[in-house]
């Protein structure tokens, strides 16, 4: 079973160091310390171990190092900086793995311009060294990119012309949509396996710069000088406040053959029908609402830990649990409880722990959207989709809402659900499900009160509500229907449906991407006996099916 928690303390790749306002993230890959057999981590290269890693170093700066405003990645390799994906670690893994693996790739790097887009953390991209396929494609997520000019460094994407793939990490959209690359130009970039050096990569718009080897340090730290708004003496301007992080400390879960429970948030695994329950549980009454005791509260705040719980357990249904096709999104706690933390929420989002908290629950949110599963919401009496936890509706492909006049069964708005929690494509969930009705938007977010069963049809808030006497039939038929359908239709159907509206770059890297690499990971030209990836550096080489298809 792959845990997707860790601690600075126990990291194996990466070393993250913080002094004052400037954090280094410095990638050290130890080739033998792999997640799995068969291959060794040479060249600086990663597997999805590496990955969780930085992830968590990512979430660290925002909440334990608030006072930071850059960020530098680099190297301890000489001349490396990262050579990408392990090639054997692909060609020897399953095609569900290799697509998580990607996706959770691309949610990091997106985590990087989430924090620097509403943040201000400046990520700067010091390559000692080459940086090819995955390590390019880490380095165009960060907001400036120089390269050391020593003749031989190179910055490269050759997944197309190598391995008869795509590259997996947004590479090829960043290139255009982020960098604005000539479309001519990142053609030719994307088909040259030895990339582009120092003087052509800069000219071409791939790096900001190029530092000769003797300079390149001197010039790194200048740059940073600058991003930082650091005095000649090193330290912050006035401008820059000084904050206390609050520490992250490692989920507590019981986990059985078919359970798992974290404090607030527990999965029943029903593997023999192929769904799972997940069940979160709402905030107690009495929660703090001022700065200085949420402050106090740290990660056992509500907010931050349900959504860290809920994170880890869509990470371990995505890669641990394959079988499990749909999610059966349940809730348990109390409607005003909810809304009342929303308020708090509300009030102080200018404060830096709320609004990294709030971007956190964003975050976490759009994994959900992100996850190749069904999810339905079953709303019941004890429920509480009210708020923040209403997202779990609008992000479900299906809301069943129990009616019965006889029990209490309702759902409520507050004003996060306006914008707090954007969708990839840049919507609020309310605007994504009303788009040719944009007035029921400010109709549903403005109702008083919370809706019953019947004016939540009626709003359109819910798919289905069945009576109490059809409830449990209703639930088990709609269960067993879904899953008896095709998972590879259903996941092609789920991701075509979920992103209405506008396109965005990260959209565009989900959707696109990993349809494509979907398909291009099954077919013979990669995976094949004489496929690409299959035959990357034995003596034996690759053969097409020149058919285009």
């Amino acid at each position: 079973m792959i845990n997707f928690q860790t601690s600075p303390e126990q990291y194996k790749h990466w070393k993250l160091s913080v002094a004052g306002v400037v954090a280094t993230l410095s990638m050290d890959v130890q080739e033998d310390q792999t997640l799995a057999d068969g291959y060794k981590l040479k060249l600086n290269s990663y597997d999805l171990g590496v990955d969780i890693e930085l992830a968590d170093a990512i979430q660290r700066i925002r909440f334990e190092h608030p006072e930071v405003r850059a960020v530098v990645v680099t190297s301890l390799k000489p001349r490396i900086f990262c050579a990408g994906a392990n090639i054997y670690m692909l060609g020897t893994s399953s095609h569900a793995f290799k697509v998580n693996f990607c996706k959770f790739t691309n949610e990091t790097r997106c985590a990087m311009e989430d924090d620097s887009r509403h943040s201000g953390r400046r990520y700067i991209a010091a390559l000692n060294g080459t940086a090819s396929g995955g390590g390019y494609e880490l380095a165009i997520a960060c907001d400036e990119i120089y390269l050391v000019d020593d003749g031989n460094s190179a910055v490269s994407l050759p997944e197309v012309p190598l391995l008869g793939v795509l590259p997996g990490t947004g590479g090829l959209t960043r290139l255009v949509d982020k960098r604005k690359v000539r479309r001519d130009r990142a053609d030719v970039f994307s088909t040259l396996a030895e990339g582009l050096k120092g003087k052509r990569a800069k000219e071409w718009g791939l790096i900001n710069d190029s530092f000769p080897t003797s300079k390149f340090q001197e010039s790194i730290e200048a740059r940073v000088t600058q991003v930082a708004n650091l005095r000649s003496d090193g330290n912050a301007q006035v401008n820059i406040l000084r904050y206390n992080g609050i520490k992250l400390n490692a989920l507590a879960v019981e986990a059985t053959a078919d359970s798992r429970n974290y404090k607030y948030v527990s999965l029943k695994l029903n593997r023999d029908k192929r769904y799972v329950d997940l069940t979160v549980r709402g905030p107690e009454a009495g929660l703090p609402t001022t700065l200085e005791e949420i402050e106090t509260l740290g990660e056992a705040y509500w907010p931050l830990a349900a959504y860290r719980q809920l994170d880890d357990a869509l990470l371990h249904l995505r890669v641990n649990e394959p079988e499990i096709g749909l999610v059966c999104l349940r809730t348990e706690g109390s409607i005003d409880n909810l809304l009342a933390l929303d308020k708090t929420l509300a009030a102080n989002r200018e404060h830096w722990l709320i609004r990294e908290i709030i971007l956190h629950m964003a975050r976490v949110l759009r994994r959900l959207d992100l996850t190749a599963k069904s999810f339905f919401a079953i709303i019941e009496p004890g429920s509480c989709f009210a708020g923040n936890l209403l997202e779990l509706v609008l992000a479900s492909d299906r809301a069943y809402m129990l009616n019965d006049p006889d029990q209490k069964v309702e759902i409520a708005t507050s004003g996060l659900n306006a914008g707090a929690f954007l969708m990839s494509n840049g919507l609020a969930r309310v605007q994504s499900r009303f788009l040719a009705e944009a007035d029921k938007v400010d109709e549903v977010l403005g109702h008083e009160g919370p809706f019953d069963t019947a004016a939540g049809d009626a709003a359109g808030l819910i798919t289905f509500a069945p009576d109490d006497l059809d409830w449990e039939d209703e639930i088990r038929v709609a269960i067993e229907e879904r899953t008896s359908l095709s998972p590879d239709a259903l996941t092609g159907m789920e991701a075509s449906l979920r992103f209405a509206g506008p396109e965005s770059m990260d959209t565009k890297i989900f959707g696109r991407l990993t349809a494509w690499q979907n398909w291009i990971f099954q077919r013979p030209n990669a995976v094949g006996p004489q496929g690409a990836l299959t035959n990357y550096g034995k003596p034996t080489q690759s053969q097409f099916d020149y058919k285009r298809t």
